[in-house]
């Protein structure tokens, strides 16, 4: 039983407190979705309109549910920076065989 204008322990913790380091363990584990759209109308026009989309969790709670745009991502992948200079390296060596046709017997 709660007494009134005391809030009920949270997680049945029997001391009442939560650290951060908790709270944020509990958070990543299991996410969050944070959803809203905002609408600019003007006599019932619409103008514009922002959809926010936020996903807090952890990096295998994000995989688990699909989530890996990082991976493919040069700017965040040093993988995936690498696939992306081996082909721009391939294209360029295309470019140069079609534009110098002697050239590419030479290197092999």
């Amino acid at each position: 039983m709660t007494t009134p204008g005391r809030l009920p322990e949270p997680y049945g913790r029997s001391d009442g407190s939560a650290n951060l380091a908790d709270i944020l363990e509990r958070v990543l584990d299991k996410g969050v979705v944070i959803a809203g759209d905002i609408r600019i109308n003007l006599l019932d026009i619409e103008l514009l309109t922002i959809k926010l989309r936020l996903i807090i969790a952890s990096v295998d709670k994000a995989k688990e549910m699909g989530i890996d745009w990082w991976e493919d991502d040069p700017a965040l992948s040093t993988k995936a920076r690498r696939d992306q200079l081996t082909r721009e390296n391939a294209e360029l060596r295309e470019r140069i065989a079609r534009l110098e046709p002697g050239t590419a017997e030479k290197e092999t």
